[in-house]
C-alpha cells in the first residue's frame, strides 16, 4: 500500500497510530512500527529527559520508523529537541502553526507534521515548512481541533496543499481507511481502534466503557477542564453523567513516575491501567468510531485487518 505518506516517512502501511498520551505506550507504538505503520507516542507535558527514556525504548523495540506527539499549550522547547533528534517525526498539535517550531524539528533531523483542524490552518502549515498534514474531524476523540466532518475538511484540504495528507476522525474499520485512501488521502491516522490494543495500557473500567458504546454514545464538549481549561474534545456521554454527579473533588489517583497524582473532578487525564478511584468519571476519550471497538487484540492484527481489508476494498471491481 505504497503512497506518498509511506514513501516520505519509510513505512510500509499508510496508517499513523495516534500519540494518545498516557495510555500510548512505547510497546505499543513498536508494535505498530513493526506492523508496518507509523507508531507514535503522545508526549505532552513530559520533560526532556523522560521524552528520551521513552524514544530509546521505542527504538529498541521497534525495527521502523516512529514519532512523538507534543501539545503547543505545554510545548517544552528541550523536549522538542530531543523527539527531534530521536524520532523520524515529530507533530504538534492545538495551536497556530510556527515556522520556527518547524525549523528546530528538522535541525533535529525529523519530519515536521501539524495536525489541522481546518483548510486555512493546514496552508499555514505547509506555509510553515511542515512535511506532512493531518486532517482532524470533529468525530475524533480526544482533544478536537476539526469542527465539520471528514470528508469535507479531506476535500478542502487536498485541493489547497501540496504535502502528504493524513485523515483523522473516525477511522476504525478497513472500510473506513479505503473509504479516505479513495478521496485522496496518504494514509491514516487512527487512535479509538487502537484503545483496544493488547499493548495499550488501559484499565478495565475505561475499556468496558468502550466496548458498551456507539457513536452517539461520544459528545464533543469542553466538560473536562481542569488543566486545560477551554479545549474541546470528544469522551463517552457516561462519563461526564458520572462525573457531574460525583459529590467529590477527586475523582480518584494515577501514577506520574514514581509518585501518585490526584485527578480532580473534571480533571484532563485520562485513567491508565493502574489508576484508582472513580474511573468511570474521569475522562474517557473516544471517537465516532468507538462502535467498531469490539475486542482486545494484539495491534499488529488490528493494523493488520485495516490494511488488508483496505487492499481488497480498494482493489475490488466496481459493485463488488
Amino acid at each position: 500500500m505504497r503512497t506518498p505518506f509511506t514513501e516520505l516517512v519509510g513505512c510500509r502501511v499508510p496508517i499513523q497510530l495516534a500519540g494518545m498520551g498516557g495510555v500510548v505506550t512505547p510497546e505499543l507504538a513498536a508494535a505498530v512500527t513493526n506492523a508496518g505503520g507509523l507508531g507514535m507516542i503522545g508526549v505532552p507535558m513530559l520533560p526532556a529527559e523522560v521524552v528520551a527514556s521513552l524514544l530509546e525504548r521505542i527504538a529498541k523495540l521497534a525495527q521502523g520508523p516512529f514519532g512523538a506527539t507534543f501539545l503547543m499549550p505545554f510545548l517544552d522547547r528541550e523536549a522538542l529537541e530531543v523527539a527531534a533528534s530521536r524520532a523520524r517525526v515529530v507533530e504538534l498539535f492545538f495551536g497556530d502553526p510556527d515556522a520556527a517550531i518547524v525549523d528546530a524539528i528538522h535541525r533535529g533531523g525529523a519530519l515536521a507534521s501539524w495536525q489541522v483542524g481546518s483548510c486555512d490552518e493546514a496552508v499555514a502549515a505547509e506555509r510553515a515548512g511542515c512535511d506532512l498534514i493531518v486532517a482532524q474531524c470533529a468525530a475524533a476523540g480526544g482533544h478536537v481541533r476539526g469542527t465539520i466532518g471528514l470528508m469535507p475538511l479531506l476535500s478542502q484540504v487536498l485541493d489547497s496543499v501540496r504535502v502528504p495528507v493524513l485523515a483523522a476522525g473516525g477511522i476504525a474499520t478497513a472500510r473506513d481507511v479505503a473509504g479516505a485512501l479513495a478521496t485522496g488521502a496518504a494514509g491514516v491516522r487512527i487512535g479509538t481502534r487502537f484503545l483496544a490494543a493488547a499493548e495499550t495500557d488501559m484499565h478495565p473500567t475505561y475499556l468496558a466503557a468502550l466496548f458498551a458504546a456507539r457513536a452517539e454514545d461520544t459528545v464533543l464538549t469542553t466538560a473536562y477542564s481542569v488543566g486545560w481549561p477551554d479545549a474541546p474534545h470528544r469522551v463517552l456521554r457516561s462519563a461526564v453523567a458520572a462525573a457531574e454527579a460525583l459529590d467529590a473533588p477527586i475523582a480518584g489517583e494515577t501514577p506520574i513516575g514514581p509518585t501518585r497524582m490526584p485527578i480532580p473532578r473534571f480533571g484532563v487525564y485520562p485513567p491508565i491501567g493502574s489508576t484508582t478511584g472513580r474511573v468511570d468519571a474521569m475522562a474517557l476519550y473516544a471517537g465516532e468510531s468507538v462502535g467498531a471497538v469490539k475486542l482486545v487484540q494484539p495491534a499488529a492484527e488490528i493494523l493488520r485487518e485495516l490494511a488488508e481489508g483496505a487492499d481488497r476494498i480498494l482493489g475490488a471491481p466496481r459493485g463488488a
